[in-house]
């Protein structure tokens, strides 16, 4: 009998931890979260890229517009799917960038400009960083402006999908675009 709850505790505790959504503390104040898309069954996220509108010198300045995520089997550079969520507009998509071989990105760091307050330029999330299951680090090629916040929690079985909260264009007002995401586990 107790060899039998023990087996029902472990399958338990491992339905919690697939679907989990891990995030970060730091995201944008503004905008609305988008749809959530989803690796298609038997792959997870092995690279992404970024959409990134460069400085606008005293133009209004977005920075990060858009995370993509390349989804593939453990062993393949050749995305099975490509996943994002709400992206916008500005500027325009930087390189991939892809776990070793054999490897899954497990957790994120968000690169976020605080709210300046007044009539600053605010950009809200430049870019984000992700962490390979072998320890690699792949640093997002985004915008300059902002600090990097603490690490996620680790999606062990990998990250399988994205939802983004993006701020829609504002008409000439100030516009921030992506300000915060959150992943889910497989």
């Amino acid at each position: 009998m107790l060899l039998r709850l023990t087996a029902i505790l472990f399958l338990l505790q491992a339905m919690v931890a697939i679907g989990n959504t891990i995030g970060v503390s730091n995201g944008g104040p503004w905008g609305d979260w988008g749809d959530h898309q989803t690796c298609p069954p038997g792959t997870t996220a092995r690279g992404f890229r970024l959409r990134v509108e460069g400085g606008q010198g005293g133009g209004d300045d977005t920075a990060l517009n858009g995370i993509e995520l390349s989804c593939a089997d453990h062993q393949s550079f050749d995305p099975r799917a490509v996943i994002t969520s709400t992206v916008e507009r500005w500027g325009d998509w930087r390189g991939i960038q892809w776990c070793p071989s054999g490897q899954i990105m497990q957790r994120f760091s968000l690169k976020v400009q605080r709210p300046l307050g007044g009539f600053a330029d605010d950009t809200a999330a430049n870019s984000i960083r992700f962490q390979c299951s072998d320890g690699t680090v792949l640093n997002g090629d985004g915008g300059p402006w902002g600090d990097y916040g603490d690490w996620s929690d680790t999606c062990e079985s990998g990250i399988c999908s994205i939802i983004t909260k993006v701020e829609k264009c504002q008409r000439g007002r100030d516009d921030t675009s992506v300000n915060d995401v959150k992943f889910t586990c497989c």
